[in-house]
């Protein structure tokens, strides 16, 4: 790991529920600071904060975002305005921030879990095609499990859940993947657009979500290289819809019938496992100190130049 004074000021975007470093970053944040950057942790929707004292943001423990929605995009736009970049950058975050992008990427020939969009409390008009079938339901902004439903299409259990979600939120509408239980979802970490490390996560008995809020578990392991390859197809598809700059990404898909499927693209606050991979964290922290040279002497706008030209 090189030496670098280099006296950046970043903020690293926190919410009220973790205001502070998360123990999974610890180590990263110190290699940060003996780098030379003065880092302040700093809750997103915190009034008080003075984004414009900073060089660049990072966005991490920001885990309640897609519950405070329209107040996260001002809040995205108003870095914008003050001139303050993101570390992945704001066109990336805008795109990444609702699941309908999950349909680009199949656009671009990435295979996907198969999606379809339903507004709340319409459904049933996406619904009829799947009677009988075991699918899940999430927001299109979402975390977590938030509002997440999991039912056979049809079934008295299932309609009675479907009322209650809310009915202002769009949702997609996947077939429930029994691979996730049985043979694991994987998550790739990449940096700098480089695949990195992995783990593979597993429900609990009898569950479906691997979150660990929800008793999932996550062991790292080394996926084979056909999943790296499809992880960075997916990730060379992002590219080419013009987000060029990918600082770091959780990548999420699970094999079926010899196939990696992506699940979720996560650009924003993805929970990088950097605790188990030292090395990771210091390359993380080295590209970083990269990223906010480039953005101080200009040498990014090119960049910015380039991705405008993109789709969103």
């Amino acid at each position: 790991m090189s030496v670098s004074l280099s006296g950046y000021r970043l903020a690293i975007a926190t919410c009220s529920l973790f205001p502070t470093v998360h123990p999974d970053d610890v180590y990263f944040v110190d290699v940060l600071e003996r780098l030379g950057v003065q880092t302040t942790f700093c809750i997103w929707n915190d009034p008080a904060v003075d984004w414009a004292a900073f060089d660049a943001v990072l966005i991490r423990t920001m885990w309640d975002y897609f519950q405070h929605y329209s107040a996260f995009l001002s809040w995205v736009e108003s870095l914008d305005r003050l001139g303050v970049p993101a570390i992945n950058d704001t066109r990336l975050i805008r795109w990444n921030s609702e699941k309908r992008y999950l349909l680009d990427l199949e656009r671009q020939g990435v295979p996907i879990i198969p999606t379809r969009i339903g507004r709340g409390g319409h459904l049933s008009e996406v619904l009829p095609s799947m009677s009988g079938q075991d699918v899940v339901i999430k927001p299109t902004v979402s975390g977590g499990a938030w509002h997440t439903l999991r039912g056979t299409v049809g079934s008295a259990d299932f309609q009675q859940a479907l009322a209650l979600l809310p009915t202002h939120l769009d949702y997609l509408v996947q077939p429930f993947v029994p691979e996730i239980a049985s043979h694991g979802e994987w998550s790739l970490l990449h940096f700098a657009g480089i695949y990195s490390h992995a783990v593979i996560k597993y429900p609990a008995a009898g569950d479906y979500r691997v979150q660990q809020q929800h008793g999932g578990s996550a062991t790292q392991a080394v996926p084979d290289a056909a999943i790296v390859n499809a992880a960075d197809k997916a990730l060379a598809a992002v590219a080419a819809l013009g987000h060029r700059e990918q600082a770091y990404v959780r990548v999420d898909g699970v094999m079926v019938d010899g196939q990696f499927r992506i699940m979720e693209l996560e650009f924003i606050e993805p929970f990088l496992h950097l605790a188990i991979r030292p090395d990771a964290a210091e390359r993380f922290a080295e590209y970083i100190i990269d990223r906010l040279r480039r953005l101080k002497n200009g040498s990014d706008n090119q960049i910015a130049s380039a991705n405008a030209g993109g789709t969103s």
